[in-house]
């Protein structure tokens, strides 16, 4: 008898065409259909749970079917599922705007709703250009640092710095340059970056519009890390040569890097932040675009003079998804999330101290609820990462490797038993594929 995971899985193959993903691979590596979740775990049809360590790609943020983040969303259910938002408005809507207004930096008091993080990196950089446009000024290049990724829309895209994408994509993409990140964590790595930066800076800032960059951690750059010093930096001399610094708080924003927001740390206001995956708590698609009072006025006039923001998407600032981001931002109002956070990377940290001693573990950083350890030893046709992947499948827990490099990113409801288990998997996924043994 077919068991019913497998009866889903090849209904699936038959029609389905996964993102990220050679379908050939699943020839020998199955899919796993999920039939349900809850708290940090993921259940299937043949009744097999897995911890979701990688919080469903970076979006959850407390746990699967959470009881408040449901009712929310249920009451908005039965009242409004979705208008218009040119000519019309709802109070989710406006309720939502005015809470990210207050718990971002203090210049951003605007916000553009838009339906998912590579939307909202389109529009940041475009809402920069049309900017520097209705200025007087033509200034068609985005600079962006090396190793970074934005999103995989054309303009998202193109100021990532996947090599993979730009080669095949190559004709596609739009002006853009890239300037070095900071090798690692320390200031000394920051202040070498800042001044490759200025350098840059002082030869093309005339053509740069915007500076885009992933505060403190490049997601899917390897979880590279690195320290504020280069945000303040930057700051202050993208301010110098007039050039919009965008910062990409899509993966960094709602807690992930130990304060709210990544910028925090650096105690900087960017002239644009974009954020999407935590704020619905990993529930809808919903983003948004937040800036200035002097980028909102640049834009501001009769219709006839053409300064007007062109761009729209059928399903901003949708209702249902407004409400569950909500939800999520009472749940930071009302429980101390960043406090147990705090705890739990602490315990993380510690608890991977074991790691050390295997002999093809690089290196293991961390910055807040994000843990990542690369792996040394292997060249990319391994596929190492894969094999951990399937063993820690095996154990019930979901790892998703970036290459050689494993992390962790789970829900913050996780408690420190199913961390535990988290860990002890990672470690034995490790160790199995060790050339040493």
């Amino acid at each position: 008898m077919v068991s019913k995971n497998n009866q889903i899985m090849q209904r699936d193959l038959d029609v389905i065409w996964h993102p990220c993903t050679q379908m050939k691979d699943h020839e020998t590596l199955p899919l796993i259909p999920i039939k349900s979740g809850k708290g940090v775990y993921l259940y299937d049809f043949d009744g097999n749970k897995y911890i979701d360590a990688v919080s469903s790609w970076w979006v959850n943020l407390f746990g699967h079917v959470n009881a408040r983040i449901n009712s929310r969303i249920k009451e908005q259910l039965d009242t409004l599922e979705h208008v218009l938002l040119a000519g019309f408005t709802h109070e989710a809507a406006v309720e939502l705007a005015h809470k990210l207004v207050n718990i971002t930096p203090s210049k951003l008091t605007k916000v553009f709703y838009v339906d998912n993080g590579s939307s909202a990196v389109e529009a940041a950089l475009k809402m920069s250009y049309h900017y520097h446009l209705n200025k007087g000024k033509r200034k068609p290049i985005f600079l962006s640092l090396t190793n970074s990724y934005h999103g995989e829309t054309i303009g998202a895209l193109s100021v990532g710095d996947v090599s993979l994408y730009k080669e095949t994509y190559e004709q596609l993409i739009i002006q853009n340059m890239q300037v070095a990140v900071p090798v690692d964590q320390s200031i000394e790595a920051a202040n070498v970056a800042l001044e490759a930066l200025e350098n840059l800076l002082k030869k093309k800032a005339t053509e740069i519009a915007a500076l885009i960059l992933e505060p403190l951690i490049q997601g899917a750059g390897g979880m590279h890390m690195y320290h504020p010093e280069y945000l303040s930096g930057a700051r202050v001399l993208t301010e110098k040569y007039d050039v919009h610094l965008i910062a990409d708080e899509i993966m960094t924003g709602f807690g992930r890097t130990g304060k709210m927001f990544a910028c925090e740390h650096a105690n900087i206001s960017p002239d644009f932040m974009t954020l999407s995956k935590g704020l619905t708590g990993g529930y809808l698609p919903l983003s948004v675009v937040m800036t200035t009072d002097d980028v909102y006025q640049a834009f501001y006039c009769d219709y006839n003079e053409h300064k007007a923001f062109l761009h729209s998407h059928s399903y901003t600032g949708n209702p249902l998804a407004c409400a569950a981001a909500l939800a999520t931002l009472e749940i930071f109002e009302e429980e101390d999330i960043l406090g147990d956070n705090s705890k739990k990377s602490d315990y993380i940290l510690k608890a991977l101290d074991k790691f050390h001693s295997l002999e093809n573990v690089e290196e293991i950083r961390q910055q807040g609820m994000v843990t990542a350890i690369s792996l040394k030893g292997y060249d990319s046709k391994e596929r190492v990462g894969l094999k951990i992947y399937e063993y820690a499948l095996t154990e019930g827990v979901l790892l998703r490797p970036l290459g050689h490099v494993i992390y962790f990113m789970p829900p913050y409801i996780i408690s420190y038993e199913e961390i535990d288990k988290m860990i002890e998997v990672a470690y034995e996924g490790i160790r199995s594929v060790s050339k040493a043994d």
